[in-house]
């Protein structure tokens, strides 16, 4: 019999906060009470923001709020010839595109097709979706680009993507903590319009990464918090383009600030470790979160 298996995935560019505490004591209770796996993951693509005074951190946090996973951790970027060599097969398949356009360029297309009455469409998280202008660059012009180094990223092409992938697209979410019950949710990923799965010097993105992590450590449980949730309809793209096992999720509840806002590492909300100073207990912290 497979072990259900579960997995907590931080990111070592800031210190955890209550919002992470809630999210690691949460799977754990999950995979204890389905007699589970629990892994940890880190999560450092970004290496410029990521280090290993925050990766530390990590780790005692953790410890000291009691969370107990399996060995060895997997760290993102140990493993960029795997993303690199996912990424190599997306490219072959025209399923990818090369994207030149700056910030600045994006801003005045968007402005310029608002001075002609027209509104420009965004994301769920409010961001305006990527013009359309590199994808109708001949493949000539893009070769010529990126021999002259100019600044790139890979975009996944949305259109062609949804084309490819066999039937609907959905995923299975569980509706509480107690896995007790499921209902079947319709994956939108043509509403993130063409999401980066890649940069020129990194071979992968956060939603290519954890579509193959995932798979590769067998992770049959993905609970994370509901500020995911939209981003899954991307991932279940990637998934059936590649072929890969697709988890069941929960998306579970956000701890808010006093303020009503999400907790946010760059905001410097009360952390872990500020409140392990301050002299509260890991059950003191497992109470405030409502655990």
């Amino acid at each position: 019999m497979t072990l259900l298996t579960f997995r907590f995935a931080p990111s070592p560019n800031g210190e955890l906060h209550l919002g992470h505490a809630y999210s690691a004591l949460l799977n754990q209770q999950m995979a204890a009470r389905a007699g589970g796996r629990l892994l940890l993951r880190i999560e450092d693509i970004d290496v410029i923001r990521c280090t290993p005074e925050f990766e530390a951190g990590i780790f005692r946090d953790l410890e000291w709020l009691g969370l107990h996973w399996e060995r060895p951790v997997r760290r993102q970027s140990e493993h960029f010839a795997q993303y690199q060599a996912v990424l190599d097969r997306l490219i072959a398949e025209d399923l990818v595109y090369p994207a030149f356009m700056s910030r600045g360029e994006i801003r005045a297309f968007i402005a310029e097709t608002g001075n002609r009455g027209r509104g420009w469409p965004r994301d769920p998280d409010g961001v305006p979706l990527y013009p359309p202008l590199d994808k109708a660059l001949p493949a000539s012009e893009r070769k010529r680009r990126i021999a002259e180094n100019m600044p790139f990223a890979w975009r996944l092409d949305v259109e062609a993507a949804m084309a490819r992938a066999p039937g609907a697209l959905s995923w299975t979410e569980f509706t509480d903590e107690t896995m007790s019950a499921t209902r079947a949710i319709e994956a939108q990923p043509q509403d993130w319009g063409d999401v980066i799965v890649a940069r020129r010097d990194v071979p992968t993105s956060y939603h290519l990464a954890v579509v193959v992590d995932d798979a590769l450590q067998g992770v049959s449980h993905v609970v994370r918090g509901r500020d995911l949730y939209s981003a899954t309809g991307v991932q279940r793209l990637l998934q059936e383009l590649l072929g890969l096992p697709v988890p069941r999720y929960f998306h579970h509840r956000l701890i808010l600030g006093p303020d009503g806002r999400k907790l946010s590492k760059s905001f410097k909300d009360t952390g872990v470790a500020a409140l392990r100073q301050a002299g509260m207990s890991p059950q003191d912290v497992a109470r405030l979160v409502g655990l």
